[in-house]
């Protein structure tokens, strides 16, 4: 079992597709880089202006201090930080304990 974390957003109107790139070209790799597991990121199904990024950590110890590095790093704050916060209006975050099985499901969906 590990811990996954669902992050859902609500992005200002007209942002959802900006809000992707900058998740594609910038973000996502930056997490990457400080060894986070991104299972799936994208623009919801019902709406270009909803947001789902979807990480998976060993146990609720290493969200917390992996997070905790991750979003005080200088290349964070200094990179895609302020245009990722500036595009979201609501942030919505649900933690589940999930199987290998049912995070690799998820992440080849």
């Amino acid at each position: 079992m590990k811990t996954v974390e669902f992050l859902l957003y609500t992005l200002k109107p007209g942002t959802g597709k900006d809000f992707h790139r900058i998740m594609t070209e910038e973000s996502a790799p930056l997490h990457r880089l400080a060894g986070m597991d991104i299972i799936s990121f994208g623009i919801s199904a019902h709406d270009d202006d909803a947001y789902y990024l979807i990480r998976a950590y060993d146990n609720l110890s290493q969200l917390k201090s992996s997070q905790e590095s991750f979003y005080n790093s200088e290349e964070w704050r200094l990179g895609p930080r302020q245009a990722i916060v500036d595009r979201i209006s609501v942030s919505v975050k649900s933690v589940l304990m999930l199987s290998n099985n049912a995070i690799e499901n998820l992440r080849s969906s």
